[in-house]
Order: structure tokens, then C-alpha cells, then sequence
């Protein structure tokens, strides 16, 4: 009798009740190795291994169990898939299509405990289809249900719930004034009637000692309290719930909740933002989106300006140029520097990251350190690099030199103290200088700058993420919630969820990561920016581009 090798998968939408002895989990995997044990004459043996999914939705299949499964299945290793209900496995036809082509191209497939069909007889799958016609209709009509309830309280004026804005506690289905806050949105309100520019809001504010709510999360995150930044006073100069009113998408309706600005006074301000959102910005622009500008210069002491270009097809190019090719742009001068500016800026933050993981560099940063401080100072420098984005990493840059075949970064004192929570007088400055060499190759149209030994350098904070995102799925695996991952390990559930696919990661990719010889433009913070495949050969030709 051949034998039939059965894996059993569970999932539960949310993480309510997860944390009890025994949930719906178990109850699901109990139910189904007692159908497996029944079928124990035709040759069913149940595998050990445990494909459990607690908090995650059935509308992808974007799962770490799932995919774990789906991969076994694909290997040879599973022969059968057990499910409690077949809307466990999938509420969406064209994922279960997906599904369905990996089960057929392994000889394998799946069985529901309470629905009486299995995918191994023609009208197994007939019926299947048609369950799984009807359980993506209940979703997508659930969801038009809720999304139209949503836009008939809001027309109302009713508050539907979210994160509860500066200046008003939730109260049912609508918002009181907090009176403390609310005196911080009338002073914001004030200053750019003044001012006129959000900027000088932003300095008068950080003057007053004005500071945001501090909100603590489910899981014990502590974020806000801090100053106000200039993307935060926009959104509160115009939401119109300050106002009075609802926003739904792009209407605005009358609220039910009092106003902390008078709305005519909200609408006389719109008018100026407006006003002052269609006067051209130019250099400014050019300034806050050229992270290294005015910190740029050549070997001749010229400084690097942000300019840009547009192709046929409208996308705006940036380059860093030297300033006199600009200056002299009639005459044919053309001893100067253009390089790509999303390609220095990357190579540059790749410098700040491989200097500032080196334990060496943390040794030496501040002087006549002990061997505490050390500590401290790394652990501090870790924790940025795993958190801060590429524009906030650039602001550590005081200069930039760039010459034929080297460049020169110097970090800042001011900044780099501030990083470690330091004084500035205690930083070394000898260790804030770091040279590297580079070479320029074109690739097609593209300019790529190529560091030195780039290809054969550890990525420090790529390797640790890697290495926490196969921690965390082995915990997830044996059952752990990602809210008690994230407690225990001091991080947040969002964190989690946005490295946890580098656990799926190719074997030889993953090789070539804790060897440094992954793609130059492969790092953590590329992972986050875009979604890599989970089909390895994918994974490889895309990681090829870079």
C-alpha cells in the first residue's frame, strides 16, 4: 500500500484567544489528525511538522506557514494538505488557482475535514471551485458592507474610529476637546497666520517647547512626545477636523464634534497654503530632496549642485554637477564631475554603514572610552542603523570630497554625538574620516559607482536581520504570536511583519549574504522599499539587476 504523507495546515484570522492553553488552532489540528487517523487503511500517515498561521487573513498568501507548506509540498516531502475548512486555506479563487498549480505540479492534494471533497476526483475540485466562488463573494460583499457603513456615518459627521487627533479624546462615535491640546493646535493655527510658511511655524514651535502627544501602543511602544515636524504641522494646518467637519476620501462633511478652529478661519488658511503650494520652490525643492547638498564638493574645492533632467517619457533624473559646468554650460567646458544622485547618496549611506557596524569604530569614537561606554556606543549605533531611513542616515554627512578613484567622507561631530545620546567635545575627531576608493561603470544608460572590495564587504545590519527573521519564523512556527515575539524582543509587531521575508530568502542568496557577496544594492533598507518575490529563481534574476 503506498504511502500518503499528510500535512495538516491551520489558520486563524486574528490573534484574539492565541494566547490561551488550548484556541482554535489546536482545535483545528485535533479535528484533523483524528480525520487522518480514520484514514489510517488508505495508507494516510500524518507528518509532525506544524503549519500554523495565528493572525493572518486569508486574502493572501503572503504566510509564513503557508508558504513553508507550499515549499515542502513542492519539494516532495508533503503529499496531501489537511484543512479543517477550505477557507482556511484560501478565501480568494485566484490564490487558490496558484495553490492548485503548485499541488499538480507536485502529484499532490488537499482535503477539507468538514467539507466532504477532496481535490483528488474531478468532482472534488467542481465543488471546491464553487465553495470558493462563494466564500471570495462573502468577502469582497462583507467588505463593500463595511466600506459603505464607513461613508454613511462619516456623511453623518460620525467619528469612525482611527488614531484619535492632537486635541480630542475619542468619545463613542464622535470627539471631545482636550483642552491642554487643543490650546497647542489655536497656537499652531496662530504662528502661520503670522509667518505665512510652515518652516517658521516649525522653529517658533520647537521655541515655545511645543511638543506632540505621546501615544503608547497595544503592544507597549512608546512613540510621539517629541517635536513637531514640518510634515506634522501641514497635516494639522489642513485637517479639516479641526474644523468641525468629516474627511471621507475626497469630500468633507459638516462633524458632530465641536470645532477647535472656527471654520472660517480654517478656510481663510487653506486659501494661503494654497497660495503659497503654487509659488515655485526651485532651489528649495531641489535642497530637501538632494540629501547631500551643500556638503558636496570636488577635488578642486568646487562644489557638487543638484540638477536634474527629464526623458522622453517624463522621469525626472537627479544629478549632482559640478558647479562650473553649470556656470560655464555655453562655452564646452567640460572638466567636471556629473554623477547620478540616488546612486552617490546610496553609496555614501552604504560607507556610513559598514564604518559605523564595525565594533572598531565604536572603540574608538569617544575619547579614553571604557570598556561600558564601548558597549553603550555600539548598542547605540546598532539601533540607528536598524531604524533610521537612508535621508536621515545622510544627515550624520558634514562633507563629502570626491576625487578621481577616492572619496571622502567626513562625518559630523555634532551629529554623530547626537546619535549616541553623547557631548560633542567627547567625540574623537580622527576616526570621522573615512576614505574610500570607487570606480565609475556604465551599465546600459545607467552610471554606477562601484566602492572598492563593495562586493566583498558584511552587511552587518542585512546579516542580523536575516538572522532575526529565521529566529522569528521558527518561533512563529511553534506557536508564538508576533505581539509576543515583539515584546520579548523589545521591537514592534510592524517590524516583524516587514522583515520577516527574509526568511524565504534562497538558500545561495542567504550563503552570499553572511559571506559579502551579495549585490552591492541589496540591503536592508532596498528590502523595505520593494517587494521581493518568493519564488527563488525570481528572487535571483531581480537581485541580478542590482
Amino acid at each position: 500500500m503506498k504511502k500518503i504523507r499528510c500535512a495538516i495546515y491551520t489558520r486563524k484570522s486574528s490573534e484574539d484567544g492565541l494566547e490561551q492553553e488550548f484556541n482554535s488552532l489546536h482545535a483545528q489540528r485535533e479535528a484533523c489528525a483524528a480525520y487522518v487517523a480514520s484514514q489510517k487503511h488508505e495508507g494516510w500517515v500524518l507528518l509532525p511538522d506544524p503549519y500554523d498561521d495565528g493572525g493572518l487573513s486569508g486574502g493572501s498568501l503572503e504566510r509564513p506557514a503557508l508558504q513553508q507548506l507550499l515549499d515542502d509540498v513542492a519539494s516532495g516531502r508533503v503529499d496531501q494538505i489537511i484543512v479543517y475548512k477550505i477557507d482556511r486555506l484560501t478565501r480568494s479563487l485566484s490564490d487558490f488557482s496558484k495553490i492548485v498549480d503548485i499541488l499538480d505540479a507536485a502529484e499532490a492534494s488537499f482535503v477539507s475535514v468538514t467539507q466532504s471533497f477532496n481535490t483528488a476526483t474531478s468532482m472534488g475540485r467542481l465543488t471546491l471551485n464553487m465553495l470558493l466562488s462563494f466564500a471570495q463573494f462573502e468577502r469582497e460583499v462583507t467588505a463593500e458592507r463595511i466600506r459603505d457603513k464607513i461613508a454613511a456615518s462619516k456623511r453623518k459627521g460620525l467619528w469612525m474610529g482611527g488614531q484619535v487627533p492632537l486635541g480630542y479624546d475619542a468619545d463613542g462615535r464622535t470627539l471631545k476637546i482636550r483642552d491642554d491640546e487643543a490650546q497647542i493646535i489655536r497656537t499652531l493655527y496662530d504662528l502661520y497666520e503670522v509667518h505665512g510658511t510652515v518652516l517658521a511655524v516649525k522653529t517658533d514651535a520647537e521655541k515655545l517647547g511645543l511638543r506632540t502627544r505621546k501615544r503608547v501602543a497595544a503592544d507597549g511602544t512608546v512613540s510621539g512626545g517629541g517635536a513637531f515636524d514640518r510634515g506634522h504641522i501641514h497635516h494639522i494646518l489642513t485637517n479639516p477636523i479641526y474644523a468641525g467637519r468629516i474627511r471621507h476620501k475626497d469630500k468633507v462633511h459638516e462633524g458632530q464634534h465641536d470645532p477647535i478652529i472656527d471654520p472660517e478661519r480654517w478656510d481663510r488658511v487653506q486659501h494661503v497654503l494654497q497660495q503659497g503650494a503654487a509659488k515655485s520652490r526651485g532651489h528649495k525643492t531641489a535642497k530637501r530632496r538632494s540629501h547631500l547638498c551643500g556638503k558636496l564638493f570636488d577635488e578642486t574645492g568646487d562644489r557638487l549642485t543638484p540638477s536634474h533632467a527629464k526623458t522622453r517619457k517624463g522621469v525626472r533624473l537627479r544629478y549632482y554637477v559640478s558647479h562650473r559646468l553649470v556656470a560655464r554650460s555655453g562655452d564646452g567646458h567640460q572638466d567636471g564631475w556629473r554623477l547620478p544622485a540616488e546612486e552617490l547618496e546610496g553609496r555614501v549611506a552604504d560607507v556610513l554603514r559598514l564604518t559605523m557596524s564595525e565594533q572598531r569604530f565604536a572603540a574608538d569614537l569617544l575619547r579614553a572610552a571604557t570598556a561600558d561606554q564601548v558597549r553603550r556606543v555600539d548598542a547605540a549605533l546598532s539601533g540607528a542603523l536598524e531604524t533610521v531611513s537612508e535621508p536621515q542616515l545622510l544627515k550624520l554627512v558634514e562633507r563629502v570630497v570626491v576625487s578621481p578613484g577616492e572619496m571622502l567622507v567626513q562625518i559630523s561631530p555634532d551629529e554623530i554625538a547626537s546619535c549616541i545620546g553623547s557631548e560633542t567635545d567627547n567625540v574623537d575627531p580622527d576616526c570621522l574620516s573615512i576614505r574610500v576608493t570607487f570606480q565609475l561603470r556604465k551599465r546600459g544608460v545607467e552610471t554606477k559607482i562601484i566602492l572598492a572590495d563593495q562586493s566583498g564587504s558584511r552587511d552587518v545590519v542585512l546579516i542580523r536581520n536575516v538572522v532575526r527573521a529565521h529566529a522569528w519564523y521558527e518561533r512563529i512556527k511553534s506557536g508564538e504570536t508576533f505581539a509576543a515575539i515583539a515584546k520579548t524582543d523589545g521591537t514592534s509587531k510592524r517590524r516583524i511583519q516587514q522583515m520577516i521575508g527574509l526568511a524565504f530568502l534562497a538558500p545561495d542568496i542567504v550563503r552570499d549574504v553572511l559571506d559579502g557577496r551579495q549585490p552591492i544594492g541589496f540591503t536592508s533598507d532596498w528590502y523595505l522599499r520593494h517587494d521581493l518575490p518568493m519564488a527563488w529563481e525570481e528572487q535571483r534574476a531581480l537581485l541580478a539587476t542590482l
